[in-house]
């Protein structure tokens, strides 16, 4: 894939220093650092305190105050034409720096870093704004640690409580609550838009694709028009484990092959939905999990996404109606449990229309895409106008220590998240 390099006539206004978002990539990068190339700093450890320092302090230097809310959120504050007053609410930007176990150096850090690279450039070039800026780090946006997912941005949006988030316990059963306090993010600023937190004016967010989308159509940007919904199932099948040489085929009660088509249920649904749709089983449990014991429990997870909600509706109603055909069956119980519903989130036309228009001005091939994965921006959406722009990764590959990107993308995607930014703050007079 060749990068699209400006043409002369778009080389106006101030440029982002790509060697300089690089570094920074870098350095934030070895915190945690894996073996393989990768990260390991999962939310509320001590690695992640350290990331969080060390964002902290770059934004202090670039002029930032701070501000950290009860459920850890930062946001490191540009003012804007009047600080200090009363005035137009932030342009916000940002992400997460909490990884999966094996994730890499860009999921979730390049947004970060990629609104700090904005205020650095606006402070080279000594632009002021008419609204402050305001750059965000979410807390437990990968759900590796704690659960729910986007814990922080949910919190802020009013998608679960405070009490909720706070009371969540990891695998050793220490709370949120706990660990905030233990690495000293147990803010005291509002963190529900509802009980008081400040609402953004607008919110971008910059992000690797985490597909392969971008890379196999050679574009540089993805103008992110949306986010597709989400419903997550359990689905738990009970039969009885009976010993498999003397229990005949027919007298069987057997969890496992009445699973089996269940499975397959979910691909043909997704694909009868073509090209909107997801369908994915991820995990699968077999009880007792024995060579020579016919299968008395099956647990399996089903993860659905599509990009409107009447189409979730039907894929919804079809595994319903396949669970009841196993169920008339009458050899086996099936239990199903939803888990998680995400309705699809538009983005705000008129910030997607400033990201489309900041690509083309800089010569870079864009497209349209969906975002497949949920994002900070998703539940941000539903307190302020909201958009994303998306990079290539290379193979599409995300949530994994060879995950990468190109420089010179990463800095193409931070040139369109400046222009964009500064077209909804404005410029000071």
């Amino acid at each position: 894939m060749t990068p699209m390099t400006p043409p002369p006539a778009a080389t106006g206004g101030p440029h982002v220093d790509g060697q300089r978002l690089w570094a920074s990539l870098m350095a934030l990068a070895e915190i945690g650092a894996t073996p393989k190339g990768g990260v390991c700093r999962l939310a509320l450890t001590e690695l992640d305190r350290q990331a969080r320092s060390l964002v902290k302090q770059w934004a202090q230097e670039a002029g930032c105050t701070l501000r950290v809310d009860a459920i850890g959120n930062l946001f490191m504050r540009r003012e804007g034409q009047m600080p200090g007053l009363p005035g137009l609410p932030a342009v916000g930007t940002g992400s997460h720096i909490d990884t999966q176990p094996t994730g890499g150096k860009f999921d979730g850090n390049y947004g970060v870093l990629a609104g700090l690279e904005v205020l650095r450039t606006l402070n080279d070039h000594g632009i002021r704004t008419r609204a402050p800026l305001e750059l965000c780090v979410w807390t437990n946006e990968e759900g590796s640690r704690f659960v729910p997912v986007m814990m922080g941005s949910g919190v802020h949006a009013g998608a679960f409580t405070l009490e909720h988030a706070l009371n969540a316990t990891d695998r050793a059963g220490t709370s949120v609550r706990e660990a905030l306090a233990a690495i000293g993010d147990a803010g005291a600023a509002p963190a529900s838009v509802a009980e008081g937190a400040p609402r953004f004016g607008a919110y971008f967010e910059a992000h690797i694709e985490q597909g392969p989308v971008l890379e196999d159509s050679g574009d540089v940007i993805g103008v992110v028009t949306g986010a597709l919904g989400q419903r997550w199932y359990d689905v738990e099948l009970t039969g009885l484990e009976a010993h498999a040489g003397p229990t005949p085929m027919d007298l069987r009660r057997d969890a496992l092959q009445a699973a089996l088509p269940l499975m397959q249920a979910v691909d043909t649904i997704a694909r009868a939905e073509a090209p909107h749709a997801r369908g994915t089983v991820g995990y699968v449990q077999v009880f007792p999990n024995s060579r020579n014991t016919i299968p008395g429990r099956v647990s399996f997870t089903v993860d659905f996404r599509h990009t409107d909600e009447a189409g979730l509706t039907r894929m919804d109603a079809a595994l319903r109606e396949a669970i009841s055909a196993v169920q008339d069956a009458g050899r086996v119980a099936v239990q199903l449990t939803p888990v998680v519903h995400f309705p699809p989130a538009p983005f705000d036309a008129t910030l997607v229309g400033r990201i489309r228009e900041a690509a083309a001005r800089r010569g870079l091939s864009h497209r349209s895409i969906v975002s497949g994965a949920g994002h900070d921006a998703v539940y941000v959406a539903r307190t302020a106008p909201t958009a994303m722009i998306f990079v290539p990764c290379k193979d599409g590959i995300s949530h994994n220590e060879v995950e990468d990107a190109r420089p010179e993308h990463l800095a193409a995607g931070c040139q369109v998240l400046l222009e964009a930014m500064l077209q909804t703050a404005g410029v000071a007079g």
